[in-house]
């Protein structure tokens, strides 16, 4: 039996990086669709979940949290207030800061709907090895982790060059 050429687009197609960022897309897809629906996005519902467990929170400290970008966020957070999920006042602390809060409105929405990443987890999960699920998680912590780690260059004196 021989075995079949390996070249780059082949070796791409199958590699751990691609099946990982295909397997996020497919969740975010899903996620996106259910909360459609209800006329909110994944990264809206996760400043309202955010909010709702938090409490009022410091409009620049929610990107780290939810990992958005300072302009994204801004965008999402003027939705959610059009919307009357989220009010948007002065910080007390600090003038020049913007405080955000879930409204009664917002609240309600969140509660009326089930964790959209948690339903999309079960589903892509099903029937799969909790020991094989872990594994694939210690497979993509410990690749990130050297990835992360090596150099790659960066401190290269000619890099600057």
């Amino acid at each position: 039996m021989t075995e079949e050429p390996v070249n780059a687009t082949t070796a791409e197609k199958d590699s751990l990086g691609t099946w990982a960022k295909r397997y996020y897309y497919a969740n975010r897809l899903a996620v996106e669709t259910l909360l459609k629906a209800h006329g909110i996005g994944s990264t809206q519902w996760l400043v309202l979940r955010h909010l709702a467990h938090a409490g009022p929170t410091a409009q620049r400290d929610l990107g780290p949290i939810i990992d958005a970008e300072r302009a994204a966020l801004s965008g999402i957070v003027s939705t959610l207030v059009r919307k009357g999920f989220v009010e948007q006042t002065i910080s007390p602390a600090d003038q020049r800061q913007r405080e955000l809060t879930l409204t009664p409105s917002g609240r309600g929405l969140l509660d009326g709907l089930p964790d959209p990443f948690a339903v999309v987890r079960g589903v892509a999960l099903a029937g799969i090895d909790p020991a094989a699920i872990d594994a694939a998680i210690q497979v993509l912590e410990r690749a990130i982790a050297q990835v992360q780690a090596h150099d790659f260059g960066r401190s290269s004196p000619e890099q600057g060059r």
